[in-house]
C-alpha cells in the first residue's frame, strides 16, 4: 500500500523527516500502536497513533540528485502524518 507523508508545517516539536514530508512511500509493516511522542513532549495526554515503517526510495526523496535512484530508505511515520497516496 503506498502512502504519502503530509506536507505539514507545524511549529515545535514534531518525529517526521522534513526531508519526507510530501514524498511517497511503501508500507512495509505495520509495528502497532502507541501513545503519540509528540503529545508526550509537550506533557499532554497522549492518544494512541498507529506506527507504520515506509520505505522510500532514493529516486523519490531526492529526485535527479539521487547517486542510486534504486536505494531505499526505511522510516517509521504515525498515521496522523499519512494520507493514502
Amino acid at each position: 500500500m503506498k502512502m504519502r507523508v503530509k506536507a505539514m508545517f507545524p511549529p515545535g516539536h514534531v518525529r517526521t523527516p522534513f526531508y519526507l514530508r510530501g514524498k511517497t512511500g511503501v508500507v512495509e509493516r505495520t509495528l502497532g500502536s502507541f501513545p503519540n511522542p509528540e503529545a508526550l513532549a509537550y506533557g499532554h495526554k497522549a492518544e494512541d497513533q498507529t506506527l507504520y515503517r515506509l520505505r522510500f526510495t532514493m529516486a523519490e526523496i531526492w529526485g535527479a540528485a539521487a547517486e542510486n535512484p534504486d536505494d531505499t530508505l526505511d522510516a517509521e511515520i504515525y498515521a496522523h502524518w499519512l494520507e493514502p497516496a
